[in-house]
């Protein structure tokens, strides 16, 4: 009986020091991109089951922007917003991409329901999002899991990253995004 006890009492303690390891452990490794890298190179399904390479975009500046999932109140938030400002990224010759871990199917939702004129591009084994350093430990509600982080990351018509957003406030991101190449010029 007393080795039941010992058992349970250890299995308790480890739990909790796994526990504490996971909260102390950075969402972010060090080592991530840095401004000036070569945007790390992609191919993935967009919305319509068509394969988008990031090179297809050369020439353009590009705003590859990371969301968790389509259809939740602040990626639609997020989402709607580049939207409505299709026009003036067009004049600074800026393409968004939007990467989330949802199939094809659920982004052609997403784009029917919300309206979206961007590429959706889905990115289901996350590979992507560990190239560019946007997986890792997230919390929500009291719960730990691994998911994408909300980032985005601007490249140069070079293919160059320009600037990396690791704090984005989904209500004023389309705003951050134009503010920031209108400064470029």
């Amino acid at each position: 009986m007393a080795k039941k006890a010992t058992k349970k009492v250890a299995k308790k303690a480890t739990k909790k020091a796994t526990k504490k390891v996971i909260k102390k452990a950075p969402a972010k490794k060090d080592g991530g991109l840095k401004i000036g890298a070569t945007a790390p190179a992609f191919t993935l399904l967009d919305q319509d089951g068509n394969k988008v390479s990031l090179k297809d975009f050369k020439g353009h500046n590009v705003v590859v922007y990371f969301y968790p999932r389509a259809l939740t109140p602040g990626c639609t938030v997020q989402a709607c917003g580049l939207r409505d400002m299709e026009a003036e990224l067009a004049e600074l010759n800026i393409v968004v991409l939007g990467i989330s871990g949802d199939p094809v199917k659920k982004l052609k939702q997403f784009e029917e329901k919300k309206d979206l004129n961007f590429l959706l591009l889905s990115d289901e084994d996350h590979k992507v999002a560990q190239a560019y350093h946007s997986w890792g430990l997230k919390q929500f509600m009291g719960r730990e899991f691994m998911g994408i982080l909300r980032q985005s990351f601007f490249i140069n018509p070079q293919g160059k990253i320009i600037h990396i957003m690791d704090k984005v406030n989904t209500k004023t991101h389309h705003d951050d995004v134009l503010n920031f190449f209108k400064n470029l010029e």
